[in-house]
């Protein structure tokens, strides 16, 4: 058992995050989410929303200070300028983890499964609130 470390965050979990370098990306996305269609490694957090998924691998993961925007969200089709509850929740999230704003970019939804190829893998929650997906890219710490 280790102390301080949110239980959500398996052995696997913490593995793939430490192995992830700067610039990596790691989809964090929702039940509905095609994750298995790239052929990489799926995390899944069946049961768990990705706002607590996002406040736990938020809590140990630097998110890349380098580029505008290191958190890219899905957007609605049709509606691209809507945030969800759940997106402005991982922007506070993130805000609150790095001490400086950081607000999730939309990304059209087709783009967005063109970008999720280029995660190293995918944590796949139980999210139920559609369009609940997000690409987080790694910093250094």
């Amino acid at each position: 058992m280790l102390k301080n470390i949110d239980p959500l965050l398996s052995g696997d979990l913490l593995k793939l995050l430490t192995e992830m370098g700067h610039g990596d990306i790691v989809a964090l996305v929702d039940r509905n989410f095609p994750a298995y269609r790239y052929g990489k490694t799926v995390i899944r957090l069946d049961g768990v929303g990705v706002e607590a998924a996002a406040q736990a691998i938020l809590s140990v993961f630097p998110v890349d200070a380098f580029v505008e925007s290191p958190i890219e969200r899905m957007q609605i089709d049709d509606q691209p300028d809507t945030v969800t509850d759940v997106a402005a929740a991982v922007s506070r999230i993130a805000t609150a983890a790095e001490g400086r704003e950081i607000v999730a970019l939309g990304v059209e939804r087709q783009e967005f499964y063109v970008r999720a190829a280029s995660a190293q893998f995918l944590v796949q929650t139980g999210e139920t609130v559609p369009y609940s997906c997000f690409l987080l890219r790694k910093g250094v710490v």
